[in-house]
């Protein structure tokens, strides 16, 4: 890790020397919004709507990085390029910015905010031979935050209900990854991920009401309606999921990854859904990269 080169507070140097106050409202109290990207064969992908809605985080806390959102892109695309040497050994690349509000107390900064682009490999290995089996998924107790409380538009680090989902579905299914709901049992989203479900040919999401306007989300969007498969954004229950005819996760780094069970039970046939496959191979066309056989072999 130490090798990889990131940006912060206007310096470059290698990731293990990026240190933070102990006293910075990120670590405290979890004052900081992020985004991250992926790259494909060295390249960014959709930086700009990552950016843009980074900056749209950033506004609706008001936090002001001090650099502007094409300065934060610049930055960006030159964290991968100084990285670029070391691509070949990991196949790809995870980006990620974030911001914290600074030092301070109770809702204020007594010094400049900490901004940080960091560059770390993709964890293949997390989810490779699940393309071919699909993931299982557990309907958890622990909810989704009220968007009375704090918008699921804002992408932020105030994630304790995410750690104790997946705690939870581990506890009930391990190596299943968590499905969270609002306070009425609507379907929302997943720790770091959004999932779609498919009945009868027809792609159907939560509304973002309740979820972060996954980039990966709208690239599903974008990918159905080159297809021709019809995409609807509703409220939907554990009952839609139960009865679906296949279902999958959206998110940058995996694209696109089958759940073929959830709450130990099968979904469709209990294999991964044409759709799916077929969003996904759609996705691996329009990046120029085979995203299945390059997870499979840089997964060890």
């Amino acid at each position: 890790m130490s090798d990889y080169i990131a940006y912060y507070n206007g310096e470059w140097m290698p990731y293990s020397e990026v240190t933070v106050h102990p006293q910075d409202r990120g670590f405290t109290v979890g004052d900081v919004v992020f985004d991250v990207e992926r790259t494909f064969d060295g390249k960014s992908f959709r930086m700009k709507e990552h950016i843009d809605r980074l900056y749209r985080s950033l506004k609706y806390a008001r936090i002001d990085p001090g650099i502007s959102a094409d300065e934060m892109v610049e930055i960006t695309e030159e964290a991968i390029s100084r990285n670029e040497p070391m691509r070949a050994p990991v196949g790809d690349f995870r980006v990620n910015q974030w911001v914290t509000r600074g030092v301070g107390g109770m809702g204020f900064a007594e010094q400049p905010p900490a901004v940080c682009v960091n560059i770390l490999p993709i964890d293949f290995a997390r989810y490779a031979k699940e393309y071919e089996t699909g993931k299982n998924g557990v309907i958890t107790q622990t909810r989704s935050y009220s968007p009375e409380a704090l918008d699921p538009k804002i992408k932020h680090h105030s994630r304790m209900n995410f750690n104790l989902a997946t705690l939870e579905a581990n506890d009930v299914d391990p190596g299943a990854w968590a499905l969270l709901r609002d306070g009425d049992g609507n379907l929302t989203e997943g720790v770091g991920y959004n999932y779609l479900l498919v009945t009868d040919g027809v792609i159907r999401t939560s509304t973002d009401k309740a979820v972060l306007q996954g980039v990966s989300r709208g690239m599903v969007f974008d990918l159905a309606d080159q297809l021709g498969i019809p995409v609807v954004q509703e409220d939907l229950q554990r009952y839609d999921l139960y009865t679906a005819d296949e279902a999958f996760f959206a998110s940058t780094s995996f694209c696109i990854l089958p759940m073929t069970r959830v709450d130990k039970r099968e979904i469709g046939d209990g294999r991964p859904g044409p759709i799916a496959q077929q969003l996904l191979a759609a996705w691996g066309e329009a990046v120029g990269l085979d995203i299945v056989d390059q997870a499979i072999r840089f997964a060890n």
